[in-house]
């Protein structure tokens, strides 16, 4: 029977780990591993099998993947009305996407394990004053104290117990008739200060109605609209907590990552001889790779090679975060390489992270028009080689931030104070993240 002790190669080097207290030796890690290793599962591997099905289908062009959530999530943050109301946003996008575009909508939430995040430098120094930098409440808080900063692994079982009562709510919402598409209406909400954008989308909503109740007098079941599939994903950062949460199928004797049903390496940590990747090429998880600028046609080819080797259809998706300046120079070479290979890839457009700036007054921040532009070029990329722009890994909230300048509301530098909720980068908030569905469904349609 296959174990887990030959799962993972022991002397590889782990980027962007957190410096334990005594070592990942020592007595307190060993006990959160403990821990961990006897929890049950977050996830199920058939629905991790259910994801890649959908994935494939994506690859070809037939669905579109839609991905969004918190930079990274917080302990404090994980309440009901939060929870709901990222929901929310992604299923208003999610129905723009499928209305205007006619494919299917893959939906994928940032949360229930996005709690630990890589850093450029392992210390921050504030007024003369220097301790470890914030890595995410799965290792640190955000309290600048020494106490608040020392690294301390039982938070990782913190993780898990926040990450499964968050997926008990997502699986509340999402099956229990809150995702109900007759329910259109009712998800609704804080279009005043952009009421374009609150028209268009009570006018969709309409004509949604309208269209399900023929269908219901057609005898098409309306139980059929009561639910969606709704999955999981985070980074897959600190090997501590998704080693142990590693299990065996008892269906194919295969390994699963439990911990999300989907999960990513980092742009930071996707070296080919690191642990990471290691670690992504012995589960059976759908996998996704994060490409930056720096990413050459053989970078992405040795990454197929070891996480793909067989070509299964929707096992592997890149996620390219490249800048609004230089996505259409970059991109292509990545496209046409991995093309003419035969692989069977994912493509999807993350225009958050290469667009990040630090303003004047000390805030992180992102434009709307930069990362509708990267958005852009992504598509026209697509168009030029051919192939199928699939999907968008958007960072946002479902609540009335105002963390990214622009859009309908024109958020300026002088808002930016108001209402910046973020523990880590800025998000789009709702009304951003409406007006970007509605702008890639146009894009969608058109293509």
């Amino acid at each position: 029977m296959t174990t887990l002790d030959n799962l993972f190669t022991p002397g590889l080097v782990a980027a962007q780990q957190p410096q334990w207290p005594g070592g990942v030796e020592g007595d307190a890690v060993k006990a959160a591993v403990a821990t961990l290793s006897k929890l049950p599962p977050l996830v199920f591997a058939g629905e991790c099998d259910n994801l890649k099905v959908r994935i494939a289908a994506a690859q070809e062009g037939k669905a579109f993947w839609l991905q969004g959530g918190d930079c990274a999530e917080t302990f404090v943050a994980a309440t009901a009305d939060s929870i709901r109301n990222r929901i929310k946003t992604i299923l208003q996008m999610a129905a723009v996407l499928q209305y205007f575009a006619s494919l299917p909508v893959i939906k994928v939430g940032r949360m229930a394990g996005q709690f630990a995040k890589p850093r450029s430098n392992n210390d921050e120094t504030r007024d003369g004053v220097t301790l470890p930098a914030y890595r995410g409440d799965a290792v640190n808080d955000l309290e600048f104290t020494l106490e608040a900063r020392t690294p301390n692994p039982e938070r990782l079982v913190q993780v898990y117990n926040t990450s499964s009562a968050t997926l008990n709510l997502v699986r509340a919402f999402t099956q229990g008739g809150f995702a109900d598409l007759r329910q259109v209406h009712t998800w609704n909400k804080g279009f005043a200060n952009d009421p374009r954008f609150g028209a268009r989308y009570e006018e969709m909503a309409n004509e949604i109605s309208r269209a399900l109740a023929f269908m219901e007098s057609a005898g098409v079941d309306p139980e059929s609209f009561k639910s969606v599939d709704f999955y999981s994903s985070h980074e897959a950062l600190i090997l501590e907590y998704e080693r142990p949460l590693t299990r065996i199928d008892s269906r194919t004797n295969l390994p699963y990552d439990v911990s999300a049903h989907f999960l990513w390496i980092g742009e930071r940590t996707r070296q080919m001889d690191g642990a990471h990747i290691d670690f992504a090429s012995k589960i059976q998880n759908p996998i996704g790779i994060k490409l930056g600028p720096k990413t050459t046609p053989e970078d992405a080819l040795a990454m197929i090679a070891k996480l793909n080797p067989t070509n299964e259809p929707g096992r592997l998706t890149f996620i390219t975060r490249m800048g609004a300046g230089q996505i259409r120079e970059k991109l292509p070479p990545l496209l046409k390489a991995v093309t003419d290979s035969g692989a069977k890839v994912l493509w999807v457009c993350d225009p958050m992270h290469g667009n990040t700036f630090e303003t004047s007054t000390g805030y992180k921040t992102r434009r709307f028009d930069d990362v509708m532009d990267e958005v852009r070029g992504f598509f026209e990329s697509h168009k030029a080689i051919g192939t199928h722009p699939g999907g968008v890994h958007i960072e946002l909230t479902g609540d009335d931030v105002t963390e990214c300048l622009g859009g309908g509301e024109q958020i300026s530098e002088a808002d930016l104070a108001d209402r910046y909720e973020s523990a880590c980068d800025p998000r789009l908030n709702h009304t951003q993240s409406l007006e970007l569905a509605f702008l890639v469904a146009e894009m969608l349609r058109d293509r």
